[in-house]
């Protein structure tokens, strides 16, 4: 068995995921992961000399239509279905402190 990961990996893994983990959750994902590292370590005995690098596995196209200006909705027809709006412009609530 290569690298494995340990249980206080993945409690650290948790906190900095902002998540809470039960022990039986520590132990399962401890083991999956330690599984995800072993195919990895698996992978990078594969001779790779010849082959050249690529950002995708299969070639890629720009699907998109062209970038023609039409005609844009009216501030009512855009905040039609706004929970909350302020005259023109939609109603959030603040999620940063007093300054």
């Amino acid at each position: 068995m290569g690298k494995t990961i340990d249980n206080d990996q993945v409690r650290r893994i948790g906190v900095l995921s902002r998540i809470e983990l039960s022990d039986q959750q520590v132990q399962t994902f401890a083991r999956q992961l330690g599984r995800i590292v072993e195919y990895f370590d698996k992978l990078n005995e594969l001779d790779t000399d010849n082959v050249e690098p690529m950002a995708h596995a299969l070639e890629t196209h720009n699907v998109l239509a062209d970038d023609v200006p039409s005609e844009s909705l009216t501030p009512d027809q855009g905040l039609a279905n706004a929970p909350s709006r302020d005259g023109d412009f939609f109603r959030v609530p603040k999620v940063l402190g007093d300054s």
